[in-house]
């Protein structure tokens, strides 16, 4: 059941309309922001209804796309109807729908990948066009207006300042013990006005609990009951295992060298099976009273936090499996001290990421022998999810971790490489880097240095041969000797990707 109670505010109430009569006040070539980070938070019923208005239009013959504006990923509801409905020109600022990868890399969908921490300034300043129509989930409105923030935070406070007009879902499958748990700083500015912000310890807060709404912008409210999308973790592999039994040896280490707190530093942890099993093993690790300072909480950190091992968590979003999110509805009382978020402006701000000294964990695709990391594309052209936060923590972090399987394609593919084909993180942001295989500490070596530590701590055996041969040869025959390689060779293993992946397809 809807609850009344969910729209309080008298003038807003007079706007409660279906989804598909709030979607028509949408116009074709409109930039719309909609709210959502990593399968939560997002507007359930008006993008579908949009869509059903472009495959009308199109049915017709005429155009209807529009620009697609986000916190992060979303989900099935949202990507991919207005993918299949051909509805989306340009997407931003990242993605991971399949339906969308696939119009991205046939050249049927423009796509602007962007370090997430700095879309609200971007937009700020029209550097990417004018925002028409903000579509925003909140778990309710209050008698004066304000806004109780959903799921996630993302870029929600941006796209209501920003754009002209505003439709809102009201959620009522929302927790509203969740009301409080929010931390909205309004105290950003522009240069030359800029000051520091504020924040000096990871559970702080400097902001309010609520979204500010101008409504006389609100053009439409729409109700809805439907859930978040919650995908279940796999249970971690062996090599995952592996993965974060040598991560949690070398913050041991770390601790012991009197270079790390017993306690450690803020965590971060990209999304994802690897990570889960690094905060699972932290769960079960010697380290106490435990801080997180991320983007997304996972099925993990909830862990840890119902165990104590973690004290607080800051995010911008939640994204839990069906069973963590049961928990988290049924203890929300309880999450709710220890739970902050915030917008990802905030949550990714390289400013507070250094000032708390953030211990960094990042997947990759590959890596190659000197340390530059991709992390987001097949062979240098085809993209896969996007940069996300990763690089707003990595080049800012205390300390910066890459992790990957030391293969892909069941061992048909190295993903310790010559050279990358892509560089997302260059050698000078990425510090550790961690296979099944080892880790390789590449702080304060030479190119060469990390060279053969990295061929010999995380390559595959299977694959360390042909890299150490590769070295050597660029060793000798390279007219550089700072960071040798033979050039025309340098991409012939993702040539070999290539190969495998056509294979498959066939």
């Amino acid at each position: 059941m809807l609850r009344a109670d969910r729209v309080s505010n008298p003038l807003l109430k007079s706007k409660i309309m279906s989804a598909d009569a709030a979607a028509a006040l949408i116009p074709p070539g409109a930039n719309v922001g909609m709210s959502g980070f990593t399968g939560s938070g997002y507007p359930k019923l008006v993008p579908g209804a949009l869509a059903r208005r472009m495959k009308q239009a199109h049915a017709a013959g005429e155009a209807f796309r529009i620009g697609l504006w986000t916190g992060a990923s979303t989900a099935p509801e949202l990507d991919a109807v207005l993918a299949e409905a051909h509805g989306v020109e340009m997407r931003l600022p990242y993605q991971s729908d399949a339906t969308v990868r696939k119009q991205i890399n046939a050249g049927e969908m423009q796509y602007t990948d962007l370090h997430l921490s700095h879309v609200a300034q971007l937009v700020w300043y029209g550097f990417l066009g004018h925002l028409d129509v903000a579509v925003i989930e909140v778990a309710g409105i209050l008698p004066d207006g304000r806004l109780i923030p959903s799921s996630s935070v993302g870029n929600n406070k941006t796209w209501i300042d920003q754009a002209d007009k505003i439709i809102l879902e009201v959620n009522s499958m929302q927790n509203l013990g969740m009301e409080g748990m929010h931390d909205i700083y309004y105290g950003t500015q522009v240069p030359p006005d800029r000051q520091p912000i504020p924040l000096v310890r990871a559970n702080g807060r400097i902001g309010e609990a609520y979204l500010r709404c101008d409504l006389s912008k609100v053009i439409a409210v729409v109700e809805t009951n439907q859930p978040d999308r919650n995908t279940p973790f796999a249970a971690p592999d062996e090599n995952s295992q592996r993965i974060a039994n040598h991560v949690i040896e070398f913050l041991g280490a770390e601790v012991k060298a009197g270079r790390l707190p017993p306690d450690l530093l803020p965590l971060q942890s990209g999304v994802g099976n690897i990570a889960n099993a690094v905060l699972a093993g932290l769960n079960n690790g010697p380290f106490e009273n435990l801080t997180a300072y991320t983007e997304v909480l996972q099925d993990g950190m909830l862990d840890m936090l119902r165990s104590g091992k973690l004290v607080s968590a800051s995010a911008t979003a939640i994204s839990f499996s069906p069973e963590a999110m049961k928990d988290f509805n049924e203890n929300i009382e309880f999450y709710s001290k220890r739970i902050v978020l915030r917008p990802q402006e905030i949550s990714n701000h390289p400013e507070v990421v250094r000032r708390l000294g953030v211990i960094a964990m990042n997947a990759m695709i590959e890596a190659d022998i000197y340390g530059n990391v991709n992390s987001t594309h097949i062979k240098g052209t085809s993209i896969m999810n996007g940069i996300g936060g990763s690089g707003d923590f990595a080049r800012n972090a205390f300390l910066s971790f890459f992790v990957t399987p030391s293969t892909a394609k069941n061992g048909a593919l190295s993903c310790i490489v010559p050279m990358v084909s892509h560089v997302d993180h260059t050698e000078h942001d990425v510090q550790i880097i961690v296979t099944e295989q080892g880790l390789a500490d590449l702080r304060g070596l030479s190119p060469k240095q990390r060279a053969r530590l990295i061929i010999e701590k995380c390559a595959h055996p299977d694959y360390r041969p042909a890299l150490t041969e590769y070295y050597e040869r660029a060793l000798r025959e390279s007219p550089g000797k700072h960071t040798p390689h033979l050039m025309n060779e340098a991409f012939s293993w993702q040539d070999n990707a290539v190969k495998v992946l056509n294979t498959e397809s066939a």
